[in-house]
């Protein structure tokens, strides 16, 4: 074997080590919580060593934090399909938060970006990724409702993305914490369409 040919596999076998223990970490976070999956369990699920574990993250923290990063990830691809800046801004926005929604009664998106998101990462880091993520998404719209003269150009964009965006962020959470997830993912939904009804209407 070439060292060019040699190279390249070494990189595929890398990322897929890498892409294994993400993958075992989101499904053991999701279902024992941060506390209490062992890195052991976590490395004997993705079939790889715990050296392993530590040359790609450092430690279990890290690990979490990739884990995190993944399901946001697979969030912003759901809702960009349903909100590709073609349509009327307001029903892309719509179509955004009834998706958002449905994310949100979803396990490992309650359990490891909801619930244990800012107690892991502490608040200003779990902000921040959320922001690298749904926040574009949010402000993009925003941005096209103002830029389409739905919404006066005298409301600043970025402030008025942050406040729905906290808004999404604070109905995750209770959702999450809920005792009836479904019945409280309806009243969230509610409450966030009259906010937006009332921008619309301003």
């Amino acid at each position: 074997m070439s060292r060019a040919t040699e190279q390249p596999r070494r990189v595929e076998y890398s990322e897929s080590t890498r892409a294994a223990l993400v993958e075992s970490a989101v499904a053991l976070f999701t279902e024992r919580g941060y506390a209490q999956a062992s890195l052991d369990e976590i490395t004997g699920r993705a079939r790889v060593t715990k050296g392993a574990l530590y040359h790609h993250f450092g430690g279990k923290r890290a690990l979490f934090e990739a884990a995190f990063e993944e399901v946001e990830i697979g969030v912003v691809a759901r809702l960009a399909d349903v909100m590709p800046g073609e349509r009327d801004p307001w029903e892309e926005l719509r179509a955004g938060l009834e998706a958002f929604l449905r994310v949100c009664l979803e396990p490992a998106f309650q359990r490891i970006v909801a619930q244990e998101g800012p107690v892991v990462l502490g608040y200003q880091r779990w902000y921040d990724l959320g922001e690298r993520y749904t926040f574009g998404l949010v402000r993009g719209s925003v941005q096209r409702l103002v830029h389409t003269g739905r919404i006066e150009d005298s409301v600043s964009v970025d402030v008025l993305a942050r406040v729905i965006f906290g808004g999404l962020s604070s109905g995750a959470a209770t959702i999450a914490g809920s005792d009836d997830p479904n019945r409280t993912s309806v009243e969230v939904g509610e409450a966030l369409e009259r906010l937006l009804r009332g921008l619309r209407d301003g």
